[in-house]
């Protein structure tokens, strides 16, 4: 399978089996499109009907049908997808590897866009005990067979909320690091109110990686990012994270926002917290259900790809001048990047990786917490409702027929299962908008590689 097509200017050809990227100029690249299902002789007719401002004759063609045939041969185009029917996803559901701790099901601020329901994933607000969250880290390693590195996300609601819990568990980890021969990675997810001088030194020494949440230009930030008592809360939290980044040395972070029909123009915001001097940037769409006022639709989408291509364009003047950034949807690995039973798979969510709720029930991801028909066990009992784990096992890009006709298949795996359900009543359904906006950055984040590969020689 071939996809071509052109971002600012670079045309480009993926085959998406073998993941080689071409770039190409506009005639050779709608050879390569023409080619993949034509004979040698339409493609050389067609190619002169539809290029006669180009001088093109029959034997310049051929030569580059013959390039064409080159790189067939050697893998790199017009690869076939027949490993893909070898390559089952290698799921052992007893095989367990991150965790997301809820260990706040509260909230300092009230966001009206918040999945989780400002916090509470629709039921009482309530902390975990740190009993409860060294019962989940018992429950990680004795679930985590040969695996030696293992994932805990403390996440809320805030969890700055629990912060002496959070600290308890971490202390904690690291003694279970020595018994078991494991290696925790920690990260914290925060809103910001609460970061003090602990708050970050802690963080700084202990998080692999933390993610502090900023919408972006201070209107946008504070017209849903606010207290309980409607207080926008840009001017408490910036500061805060500036000085949060600038003693992270190289330790990994992102500012995360979260854009809205409000602000389809988000590249603004990325400038913005680029200019505020943060390198490690993501902003993604908003999840909400499709009557909500700030959900996106299909007839936002145009305005939407406008700004992911003017993105990258932005990204590559920033690094000429100095200043660069990383956008998180756009780091990709053209040479290495997830195994194919990883690209099959997706992201492990009810399998691989499970949240806990301060009461220590067990479900799939943070985005069906809350959920009762999603809870798949407890801490205490274990996985108990097995058939729902199968579901989420064999929900793999191999069982989506959709899926196997598009040429993102496999840097998406069939995309997010919560946004799936909630969008289609499905875990194994499409999320349309969602579908489309992915596509397009990974269509930006190919040409800005192909620019970056160019301007380096």
């Amino acid at each position: 399978m071939i996809h071509t097509f052109t971002v600012n200017d670079y045309h480009i050809a993926l085959d998406v089996y073998s993941g080689a990227v071409h770039v190409a100029d506009r005639v050779s690249l709608e050879a390569i499109r023409l080619y993949e299902a034509g004979s040698r002789e339409d493609t050389v007719l067609q190619m002169l009907a539809q290029f006669p401002e180009e001088g093109l004759d029959e034997s310049a063609l051929h030569g580059l049908l013959d390039q064409l045939d080159a790189l067939k041969r050697s893998g790199k185009l017009y690869s076939s997808d027949v490993y893909l029917k070898d390559a089952m996803p290698q799921k052992d559901s007893t095989v367990i590897k991150a965790l997301c701790l809820h260990v706040a099901h509260a909230c300092n601020l009230a966001c009206s866009y918040c999945f989780a329901g400002q916090g509470q994933y629709q039921g009482q607000a309530a902390l975990m005990s740190v009993e409860t969250g060294k019962q989940a880290l018992d429950f990680l390693v004795a679930h985590s067979g040969k695996r030696r590195h293992l994932e805990v996300d403390f996440f809320g609601g805030e969890p700055l909320l629990n912060w002496d819990m959070v600290k308890a568990v971490v202390a904690y980890g690291r003694e279970l690091e020595q018994r078991h021969n494991k290696t925790f990675r920690f990260t914290l997810t925060t809103n910001g109110v609460l970061v003090d001088e602990d708050v970050i030194d802690f963080c700084n020494r202990e998080m692999q990686n933390v993610v502090l949440s900023l919408d972006g230009r201070p209107a946008v930030h504070d017209r849903f990012r606010v207290d309980h008592q409607g207080r926008g809360s840009y001017d408490t939290v910036v500061p805060k994270f500036q000085e949060f980044v600038q003693k992270r040395g190289d330790k990994g972070y992102y500012i995360r926002g979260t854009f809205t029909k409000n602000n389809l123009d988000f590249l603004k915001d990325i400038q913005h917290m680029a200019d505020l001097g943060f390198t490690q940037l993501s902003m993604e769409p908003v999840v909400t259900a499709p009557d909500d006022p700030e959900a996106l639709g299909e007839e936002d989408l145009f305005v939407l790809y406008e700004q992911y291509e003017q993105l990258a364009l932005e990204m590559l003047k920033r690094k000429r001048e100095g200043r660069g950034f990383d956008f998180y949807h756009y780091t990709i690995d053209l040479e290495h990047g997830p195994c194919i039973h990883k690209r099959l798979s997706g992201c492990g969510s009810g399998t691989e990786y499970l949240a806990v709720t301060p009461e220590g029930d067990l479900y799939p991801c943070h985005q069906f917490v809350g959920d009762e028909a999603f809870k798949i066990g407890t801490l205490a009992t274990g996985i108990t409702n097995t058939g729902l784990q199968e579901e989420f096992a064999c929900n793999t890009l191999l069982s989506r027929p959709e899926c196997r006709e598009c040429w993102a298949q496999l840097y998406c795996a069939g995309g997010c299962a919560a946004n799936a359900y909630h969008a289609s009543g499905s875990i194994s359904g499409l999320y349309k908008t969602g579908c489309e906006l992915f596509k397009k950055r990974i269509e930006c984040a190919l040409m800005l590689q192909a620019a970056l590969q160019e301007e380096a020689g």
